[in-house]
């Protein structure tokens, strides 16, 4: 069994957009929100704010949790654990420098998304953004008692929505 690749991930939404990067992913070009694996000593809602400002130049506030996601590769059966938060942009640097393998930032309606469905990192992006518009969130101390969220991946799995 593959260990669980836990991430976590921010749905930013500007005036009907959502955003974006197009990343390469063994090599091949992915549609993804901005996310990432969470580093030692920090908390899930920071290491999304970081991941946001290093794959897409932006400073967000984290607002609340959407929820957490749980999909299975159908090929490699790898389990792809994802917490993601909702965030409000607080500003935008386009001219700053972005993670190795991000080669671009958009921002995408929820038709410019279905569009790119194939392009999709995992199904958890469309899903991500479908429960933001129909205004779903959790509680914010779902994942209180099960930090630190490395060491507790399947307390997490058990709260998470199957995708």
């Amino acid at each position: 069994m593959l260990p669980t690749d836990l991430t976590v991930s921010a749905v930013v939404e500007n005036d009907g957009k959502f955003l974006i990067v197009e990343e390469r992913s063994s090599g091949v070009v992915v549609v993804n929100q901005p996310g990432g694996h969470i580093e030692a000593d920090e908390s899930p809602e920071q290491a999304a704010a970081r991941e946001v400002l290093e794959e897409a130049g932006c400073v967000v506030r984290v607002t609340g949790l959407l929820g957490v996601y749980l999909w299975i590769h159908p090929q490699t059966r790898q389990n792809h654990l994802r917490i993601a938060y909702v965030a409000d942009l607080v500003s935008q640097d386009r001219q700053r420098t972005l993670d190795d393998g991000v080669f671009a930032v958009h921002w995408y309606t929820l038709s410019d998304l279905i569009h790119r469905r194939r392009d999709l990192r995992t199904p958890v992006v469309l899903r991500s953004v479908e429960d933001y518009l129909a205004g779903k969130r959790q509680p914010a101390g779902l994942l209180d008692n099960m930090m630190p969220i490395q060491q507790n991946v399947h307390q997490v799995i058990a709260s998470a929505h199957l995708v």
